[in-house]
């Protein structure tokens, strides 16, 4: 059973995935920079001061309990969301536009094989006895 467990998970699909879940993880987190330490205090500065992620909208309860709804945080993870699609977007595009030019170049014929070559002497003999 630990035989069969280390054989599925050293298949290069599931080391592959976990290799993409950690840079993944790690591009979140540059992401995240980006927006909360870049992005959103310029929009705040845009926007007169105003930080979006502290935007609550206070709700009573009738048992006199206070909620929020917290959506200056939707807006900012919303904002995050946005980013990171168009990051992996212009990525995927530059991958494709590589793996395109590489296709585009043209490629060698295929030598003949042994048996190929075998076969094209004898009938060049056999031409020649003719």
């Amino acid at each position: 059973m630990l035989k069969e467990f280390k054989d599925f998970a050293m298949k290069g699909n599931v080391v592959d995935l976990a290799v993409g879940v950690i840079i993944g993880g790690a591009f979140g987190k540059i992401v995240s920079s980006l927006v909360n330490d870049i992005i959103m205090p310029v929009l705040g500065l845009v926007l007169g001061g105003m930080n979006l992620s502290d935007r609550k909208l206070p709700m009573h309860g009738i048992n006199g309990k206070t909620v929020s709804l917290n959506y200056g945080m939707f807006i900012q993870t919303t904002i995050d969301f946005l980013i990171i699609a168009f990051s992996i977007f212009i990525i995927i595009k530059a991958i494709n536009r590589f793996n395109k030019k590489k296709e585009e170049k043209p490629a060698e014929p295929p030598k003949p094989s042994k048996e190929e070559e075998l076969l094209s002497e004898i009938r060049d003999i056999l031409k020649d006895k003719q």
